[in-house]
């Protein structure tokens, strides 16, 4: 820490006094007072994880990277920094009702110091936004649910293998039938996606009434989630099933490594894998259908608003529509001599 106007500051002091107290069982750091360029040498040999500087009433923080303790550090700072301002409002109030009442020799400090200590006695009382059930466990069925959904992307591209004249009978008698291609596309796909929902419901079933799993208040907005990320798994495939030139086992062998890649990625086979994939390389989980899918089911546990839930829907169905626009414009462009 740095600074006489921090060890000035008895609100500042007391608050770090108190989780930095050897005696306490609480404690969180180990601090000490000095100049700010040795605090810079400090941090500059990594001696130290940060330090703290108050300068116009302002707590400031200074780091030299990100990680967990760093984050720790920030969180204190913000939260002590946080009590210091409603201490500071609660005193000014108390002072001015002093004035008000004619008391004009107002003790300041015995004033913002009992403020203080009645802060520190309230009760605190946490809501619980993270939900009891979430567990290792239950990530793994996340997971499983981004699995299920993205292959999905199988059925597309067979509604789309059906329908094209280079790949099977049935594509060359909808390439001279008097019906347009673009309904008997939108009919295959619509039948699909019927299908996927049905392998989505029985998914749901299967582990709710026979794997007992709790997936706590929040089933409807899993299940709409999951809608989203059928159709985003469906437009996938249709993407591969008309851009790809070739037979319909390496699409459906493209569709089956994208989807276990994107899911290795999101953390199916290891929970840490989706950590240091958002710390290093964040756009890829960002374009990745499978992390925004266990993304926005995490965000329902971890979070007491719908905020990134909802960012995370927006974004699987913007994906999908991407994907469908992407098809649209190859089948157009696909001629064919004879059939």
């Amino acid at each position: 820490m740095d600074n006489q106007e921090f060890q000035e500051n008895e609100i500042f002091k007391e608050a770090f006094r108190e989780i930095s107290d050897p005696e306490n069982e609480d404690r969180l750091f180990e601090t000490k007072y000095v100049n700010e360029e040795e605090a810079k040498d400090l941090l500059d040999k990594k001696d130290i994880t940060g330090y703290l500087a108050l300068k116009s009433g302002v707590l400031q923080v200074t780091v030299a990277s990100n990680g967990i303790n760093e984050t720790v550090l920030k969180y204190v700072a913000e939260e002590i920094s946080r009590s210091s301002d409603i201490v500071d409002n609660l005193a000014a109030e108390e002072i001015e009702k002093e004035i008000a009442s004619g008391n004009y020799s107002v003790n300041y400090e015995e004033i913002y110091k009992n403020i203080w200590e009645k802060t520190q006695l309230q009760e605190v009382k946490l809501k619980n936004i993270s939900g009891g059930n979430l567990s290792y466990t239950m990530i793994e069925f996340y997971t499983l649910i981004a699995m299920t959904c993205l292959y999905g992307g199988i059925l597309g591209t067979v509604a789309i293998n059906r329908n094209l004249a280079n790949m099977s009978s049935n594509g060359k008698r909808v390439a001279v039938s008097p019906v347009g291609k673009g309904k008997m596309i939108t009919a295959s796909v619509l039948a699909s996606y019927i299908t996927q929902l049905v392998g989505i419901a029985l998914l749901f079933v299967y582990t709710v009434f026979v794997l007992k799993v709790d997936y706590g208040d929040n089933l409807p907005l899993i299940i709409l989630l999951a809608l989203a990320g059928c159709f985003c798994g469906l437009s996938l495939g249709i993407a591969v099933g008309t851009l790809i030139k070739s037979n319909e086992n390496l699409k459906t062998g493209i569709i089956i490594s994208v989807t276990m890649l994107g899911c290795f990625l999101s953390g199916m086979m290891g929970i840490t894998m989706k950590y240091v994939v958002d710390k290093n390389i964040p756009v890829i989980n960002k374009l990745n259908p499978a992390s925004m899918i266990t993304d926005g089911l995490y965000s329902l546990y971890y979070y007491d608003t719908l905020d990134r839930y909802l960012l995370n829907l927006a974004s699987l169905i913007i994906f999908a529509f991407i994907m469908i626009f992407i098809s649209y414009i190859g089948l157009r462009r696909q001629k064919y001599d004879s059939v």
